[in-house]
């Protein structure tokens, strides 16, 4: 026998139920709640210059396709794999180049360069790891809202965070 609705699962399906039926002020809370972990699933797969493009084809695309969506409380994992495949589609489509980056940097510059080479090693890691990983570290998420915005379980979320971080440790050291 099931137990009682998670709160944050039926919260999140009003507020889908209400997009559906047009209402702007239900959908612009999905995105608040939802942004962060969208920004971040686009940002493990795609060159952080296309981001912030990316994730509002997301939502454009989540409006446009809410109606098909049937389970409402379902929305996080449903977006997560919207923003997944416009990332991975947007990739594809790409001309093959590299970032120019500044070859002496100031004290500044040195903290932005170490900080995407950890962002590179973190996208390098495989796709279970570097998604929960920039979801965390980059998108300052707790593990209870990357488990609840991706459908993802607690105990998967916490596996992944830790195999995650013991192998960007080891790929830094």
């Amino acid at each position: 026998m099931p137990g009682p609705p998670d709160l944050a699962d039926t919260g999140i399906a009003h507020l889908v139920r209400g997009a559906q039926q047009g209402d702007r002020a239900a959908f612009a809370e999905l995105y608040r709640r939802f942004a962060r972990m969208v920004h971040g699933v686009v940002l493990t797969r795609t060159s952080r210059t296309d981001v912030d493009d990316l994730v509002q084809d997301v939502f454009v695309t989540a409006l446009e396709r809410l109606k098909d969506l049937r389970e409402p409380a379902a929305f996080g994992g449903w977006i997560a794999t919207i923003a997944r495949h416009r990332a991975t589609d947007h990739t594809r489509r790409q001309p093959l180049t590299e970032e120019l980056v500044n070859d002496v940097p100031s004290p500044k510059q040195g903290d932005r360069l170490e900080a995407l080479a950890i962002l590179d090693a973190i996208k390098s890691l495989p796709e279970a790891y570097n998604e929960t990983l920039v979801l965390r570290l980059v998108e300052g998420m707790t593990g209870a809202e990357i488990a609840e915005r991706t459908g993802l379980t607690p105990s998967s979320v916490r596996v992944n965070l830790h195999r995650g971080m013991k192998l960007l440790r080891e790929k830094l050291a």
